[in-house]
């Protein structure tokens, strides 16, 4: 991208041409709500953008986008603010979270949702009529980022990735040209968004597929945490039907009400279960092979609403964080024993090893049909540490690092949504070879001065 970059004095002067331009909001350090505006979900990012832009239309990212070009400004996009590149130092923030649309379709089954929305509002909405699209395990994070990333949640084996529901998208490209991008217009791009992340333009509205869903049974079951338990849980988590979805972390416990109090802080297995089905009786029998694998120390599984299974938020909560992660396809005892020495090695605060059997609904799409490739692997594993103090990010880096270097098989895979400053060769393992390459194809086509370059970057081809 050429660098056009103006100087502040000049630079003053366009930020009142572009407010005067917008319907929506532009925001200076001066302004009130200033802190509020560039303030990320991630307690470790505390940066001060020097214009925050809010669109409120599709012609308002046009003109930020140009605006973006003019100033040679860093160029960071926000949805839902979880996104380590939602905000950037003397940078200029297209803050979507005022585009917050949400059209139901309910003969048809399908939405169109703006980026704004979050998993939860939408989930709510959607609920109301029986219907539902599966998105993360975050009530909070914002549709368009989590969405083009992939989205794996709740209803994975069941439904598929949030990708997987995804009928059609209107994104504005570098050019400040609006497309509509589905499977009969502009279907490269279309083919792009779907896993190959902010690379590619800005999203402004998604049309999504919606999905029977009534009650699921849900909840959270919390088991000892030995390496027999975490092998026969994920053992039962890949033969259990496609209904049935689970997140589980095996962490020291937090002094939860509902947990006796000797194992506070102790090592267990906090697994969130999810059963969408017709038949909630069917339900209870595909839990009940989990109950058995040891005597729960709780056992909050029940039928509930699927937006209750959304845990909920502090909005004032930030928590400091690293994490990696990677697909595998086997976790022996050996692999669980070595998972458990490295949760009980971390100095974190809350050291996480998050385990995601994955298969079913997801598994039956064809690896090539999106830009997410690792249809065929069967469990993403993710190293988290939570911590306090900043200066220890190095050190809690490095644990990271030694997790999934000890538990990597096969070959090297990652979820794009859940790379942060991982660098290039991280950005590779996020794509085979040759969907990378066509990526990058793609990127020249759409953005050969990579505009967007402030997220998980591919670099136009060459």
């Amino acid at each position: 991208m050429r660098d056009t970059s103006v100087p502040t004095s000049g630079l003053v002067s366009r930020v009142s041409q572009l407010r005067a331009e917008l319907t929506g909001q532009v925001i200076t350090p001066d302004d009130a709500d200033y802190e509020n505006a560039r303030r990320a979900f991630s307690g470790n990012i505390d940066r001060r953008p020097a214009v925050i832009a809010r669109a409120a239309d599709s012609a308002d990212v046009s003109r930020v986008i140009t605006f973006a070009k003019e100033t040679g400004l860093p160029f960071a996009v926000r949805s839902g603010g979880h996104s380590t590149y939602a905000v950037w130092d003397d940078g200029l923030v297209l803050d979507l979270s005022a585009l917050r649309g949400l059209e139901i379709d309910v003969a048809g089954r399908t939405a169109w949702a703006g980026p704004g929305l979050t998993s939860l509002e939408y989930t709510r909405a959607a609920t109301e009529h029986g219907l539902a699209t599966g998105f993360g395990d975050t009530g909070s994070v914002g549709l368009g980022g989590l969405t083009i990333g992939g989205g794996v949640g709740y209803l994975v084996r069941r439904y598929g990735m949030t990708i997987d529901s995804l009928l059609a998208a209107d994104v504005v490209t570098a050019d400040g040209e609006l497309v509509r991008a589905d499977a009969d217009n502009a279907p490269d791009l279309f083919w792009a968004i779907r896993g190959g992340g902010g690379n590619f333009g800005v999203v402004t509205q998604l049309q999504f597929r919606l999905h029977p869903v009534r009650d699921v049974l849900a909840g959270m079951l919390v088991l000892p945490a030995t390496a027999e338990v975490i092998v026969s849980y994920l053992e039962a988590a890949k033969a259990a039907p496609d209904e049935l979805s689970s997140i589980v972390n095996v962490m020291p416990a937090p002094p939860m009400p509902f947990l006796p109090e000797e194992y506070h802080g102790q090592l267990v297995v906090m697994a969130e279960l999810v059963y969408c089905g017709d038949d909630l009786e069917a339900g209870e029998r595909a839990v009940a092979p989990f109950r058995k694998i040891a005597p729960p120390l709780a056992d909050l599984v029940e039928v509930k609403a699927l937006s209750d299974v959304y845990p909920p938020e502090d909005p004032d909560y930030r928590p400091i964080t690293v994490s990696r992660n990677l697909f595998i396809d086997d976790f022996d005892l050996a692999t669980a024993k070595r998972v458990l020495e490295l949760l009980g090695s971390s100095t974190a605060m809350m050291p996480v090893a998050q385990l995601r059997v994955l298969g079913g609904a997801m598994a039956q799409v064809p690896a090539d049909a999106t830009a997410f490739a690792h249809r065929n692997r069967e469990m993403m594993v993710v190293a988290a540490a939570v911590y306090e103090d900043l200066a220890e990010t190095p050190v809690h880096w490095q644990w990271t690092t030694e997790f999934i270097t000890a538990v990597r098989q096969g070959e090297k895979a990652a979820y794009v949504n859940f790379l942060y400053d991982d660098g290039a060769e991280r950005v590779r393992e996020a794509y085979p070879e040759a969907t990378y390459r066509r990526l990058a194809s793609i990127k020249r086509r759409y953005d050969p001065d990579n505009v967007f370059r402030l997220n998980v970057n591919i670099p136009p081809a060459e």
